[in-house]
């Protein structure tokens, strides 16, 4: 926005006002608002979409969300009966299809929802679709403690940011999954929601910790790209004695505009026209501030930040090489199955047991697995199968037995470096 010169003469008083400083939404303390009839998911209903516009716009945490949704996928579902997971509804999705979307799900935004049909005799389960879990607002809970349902809609953040609830009656509603009440309620909806201190009807991602640090990458990248798509603003001063108008004054402001701001100017030659030296502008450079170097430092500190948050020990698991860091595959195959031991099975074994009561409905006492692939020191690669029973971190024996060689492996060439 463009401001205006005013003159000040001795007359003229100063005022001085506080300039409220930025409030960052996703750092409230608070998520959850009662309305009349649903619960509010952030101050305005929009913190679903705070976690999808830092997903968007956050290279490293976009890189690490990523990562862990291909871990958890690994090479896909597999049973005794691989015929069973070809059919999840209708619409033509397999149980792999609402896999994918699912790990999406847990790993933005704590949690997951489906929609389950059930059958006409209500014996079995016929359709199981995948429902954006943004798209959820929870009914307020009963006198037992258990929600009854939840409204759905992708409108939150703009027809109800304010908890109105005029229009309440338009939205689609679906009570929560209960098999003693499919007679009368043939369509539910199973949400995962692990428990969370201090929050009642809503999860929380995994990542929560590193909202701010996350922040900070969007803004920062945005820093350098308005600083350079606006070079011309901050670098120079250019005073002019025309005595021009308002219209005078734009133009000219136009024209240096059109002629020397931004990438695709650099490097132009700067040429005016004057009738006189009296009247020749004065352009003045003005000195930085530092920001541009502040920001390159404190880069580092905001990847860490953000791997940390999602629990990532080293970033070449990401295909990020630090300046300085040693190692190489073995650091990285070590660093991946801790990884897929701590981060990975646990997100597995929560989707896995929830598919697994799903699909018993219809064939009884079955075991989902997941196939995933390991690698090893020597390049050899295996393939095992991941289960909900078997996804407890800390039982993988043939983990334990890979780090605790590799801390002897770290001690012996300890030893050789600094002898005792």
């Amino acid at each position: 926005m463009k401001q205006e010169h005013i003159p000040l003469t001795m007359d003229k008083k100063f005022k001085f006002q506080a300039i409220n400083k930025f409030e960052n939404k996703v750092e409230k303390n608070r998520l959850e608002y009662k309305t009349d009839h649903y619960i509010k998911y952030g101050e305005y209903n929009d913190f679903p979409d705070q976690l999808i516009r830092l997903f968007n716009n956050s290279s490293i945490h976009n890189t690490c969300v990523y990562a862990v949704c291909e871990a958890i996928v690994g090479e896909g579902l597999t049973t005794e009966d691989s015929s069973i997971l070809d059919f999840a509804n209708k619409e033509g999705e397999s149980w792999n299809d609402i896999f994918k979307k699912v790990a999406k799900d847990i790993k933005v935004f704590g949690g997951f929802a489906l929609e389950v049909i059930w059958s006409k005799d209500r014996q079995k389960i016929a359709e199981v679709y995948h429902i954006d879990f943004s798209y959820l607002r929870a009914k307020e809970k009963n006198y037992r403690g258990q929600i009854p349902g939840y409204y759905i809609s992708d409108e939150w953040s703009e027809k109800y940011r304010y908890g109105l609830t005029s229009n309440i009656d338009e939205l689609a509603y679906l009570p929560s999954f209960n098999k003693n009440t499919n007679k009368e309620e043939p369509n539910q909806i199973y949400v995962y929601h692990p428990y969370r201190p201090g929050m009642k009807y809503y999860p929380l991602p995994d990542y929560v910790g590193g909202l701010r640090s996350i922040e900070v990458d969007i803004e920062a990248t945005n820093f350098h790209v308005n600083n350079l798509k606006n070079g011309l603003a901050p670098s120079l001063a250019i005073t002019t004695f025309t005595n021009a108008d308002d219209d005078q004054r734009s133009a000219i402001e136009q024209m240096l505009r059109l002629q020397y701001a931004g990438t695709s100017n650099a490097g132009n030659l700067l040429y005016m026209d004057v009738d006189s030296p009296e009247n020749a502008p004065v352009i003045t450079p003005i000195a930085t501030n530092g920001a541009d170097g502040y920001y390159t430092t404190i880069n580092d500190m905001v990847i860490q930040h953000i791997l940390t948050a999602h629990r990532i020990t080293s970033p070449m698991i990401l295909g990020i090489k630090t300046e300085g860091q040693l190692g190489g595959r073995t650091e990285m195959i070590d660093a991946y199955l801790l990884f897929l031991n701590t981060v990975i099975r646990p997100f597995q074994q929560s989707i896995l047991d929830c598919f697994d009561e799903l699909l018993s409905f219809n064939y009884g006492d079955i075991t989902i697995g997941v196939q995933q692939l390991k690698l090893f020191d020597d390049g050899s690669e295996e393939s095992e199968v991941i289960t909900g029973q078997e996804a407890d971190a800390g039982e993988d024996v043939a983990l334990e037995t890979e780090i605790e060689k590799a801390d002897r492996e770290a001690e012996l060439e300890t030893q050789d470096i600094y002898p005792i």
